[in-house]
């Protein structure tokens, strides 16, 4: 689960993180109100931030700065409501329904921090770069070397003496050590008790007259562990997600959209990759992750059925299922009761293996759909290729 901007720092200022002030603004006339605030307590300007799920909102115009109150409600009437292009939410964009009004501070040096979870050691790894405000994605590609790495080991957690080694290395100043040093333990805390599996800071700042900031923070958490955090759960916003997956979580089933125009229903993560893979090696092009579980039920299944059909790209659907706690017939039902609701009007394969094969094919033949059946994986994925064009 993806959370804002302000939602993070608010997370990660509980914990000791040094974040600049501001507050969140759903209306103009809310951020003149919290800059009016903010200038008559200190600060030098007012930055105008979008909120969305998405990285480089600066470069997409969402970003401004504010030498006024009055200039930053004027700022802040344009970029509400807007569509924001950035290069992670595709061109369709993101509209802007939330700003983040915070001070400006004296920048001196922007930096990189974040800790992600390393599924290869299982293991979380702390990150840092002199190489803030770029796309770390892009500094590790160019220059791998430029990424400082630090492995904590579950046991122990982040030891101070880590935390001073990227200090050092990042050439931080003596009276700015300690400081960052206390920023960062404070951002391994919040995010091993968060369970987050990624908190990203760009840029980690120092400022002019020697103090140290997250001027940005991203956070993104193990939704399998949102049941220990009631609060973070609440912080969900459905805006910024797409619909279909939004409808799929209901259900209990895994969905991620695709690009594609074929649109696959599967029963275990492993099974739906290779599935992809092989209509992919078969010259198509999914539409969809979707694992429908091992346990799932007929009205599981039917509601999975009616939200792939309802991704206007579909052509074809392909369902690859190997009963085993999900038995073929239960399926099978699942799907005929789908069909008939939806008034399925575009080809669907299956290539069923497993539990009550027999009586499942009996059930799909019996339907009156002209449904596609093959024998194994790569004639299903042929077929169904041939069927969306």
């Amino acid at each position: 689960m993806k959370i804002h901007e302000y939602q993070a720092k608010g997370i990660l200022a509980k914990y000791g993180v040094a974040v600049p002030r501001g507050e969140m603004a759903n209306t103009k006339e809310e951020a003149f109100e919290i800059s009016k605030h903010l200038l008559a307590n200190g600060a030098k300007g007012i930055v105008v931030k979008a909120q969305i799920h998405a990285g480089g909102r600066g470069k997409g115009g969402g970003v401004k700065l504010a030498k006024t109150a009055e200039e930053a409600e004027q700022l802040a009437g344009k970029i509400l409501g807007m569509q924001l292009v950035t290069h992670q939410t595709g061109p369709q964009g993101q509209k802007v329904q939330r700003l983040l009004i915070e001070e400006t501070l004296p920048i001196e040096r922007e930096l990189y921090l974040g800790i992600v979870l390393d599924r290869a050691t299982s293991k979380l790894v702390f990150m840092a770069s002199a190489a803030g405000g770029m796309e770390i994605e892009e500094v590790a590609a160019k220059d791998p070397n430029a990424i400082l790495k630090e492995t904590i080991d579950p046991a122990v957690g982040f030891e101070p003496f880590q935390a001073r080694k990227l200090a050092f290395a990042l050439g931080l100043k003596p009276e700015q050590l300690n400081p960052a040093v206390q920023l960062m333990t404070a951002l391994y805390r919040a995010t091993a008790e968060a369970d987050a599996s990624l908190c990203e800071i760009n840029p980690f700042i120092t400022t002019t007259d020697g103090r140290v900031f997250a001027l940005d923070a991203k956070m993104t958490f193990d939704d399998n562990a949102l049941f220990r955090h009631k609060d973070i759960k609440e912080l969900r916003d459905i805006a910024e997600e797409d619909p279909l997956e939004v409808e799929a979580s209901k259900y209990s089933l895994n969905y991620i959209r695709l690009d594609g125009n074929i649109a696959c229903m599967v029963n275990g993560a492993g099974l739906a990759m290779a599935t992809m893979d092989i209509i992919q090696y078969a010259g198509g092009m999914p539409a969809n992750f979707l694992d429908v579980g091992g346990g799932a039920n007929a009205e599981q299944v039917e509601h999975a059925f009616e939200i792939l059909l309802s991704d206007k790209n579909v052509k074809a659907v392909l369902i690859n299922i190997f009963g085993g706690i999900l038995r073929v017939d239960t399926l099978a039902k699942g799907v005929v009761e789908a069909a008939r609701k939806t008034k399925i009007g575009i080809p669907v394969v299956l290539r069923l293996e497993g539990t009550n094969v027999e009586q499942g094919r009996e059930i799909l033949k019996q339907s009156g759909f002209n449904f596609l059946v093959a024998e194994t994986m790569k004639d299903a994925a042929e077929k169904v290729v041939r069927a969306a064009t």
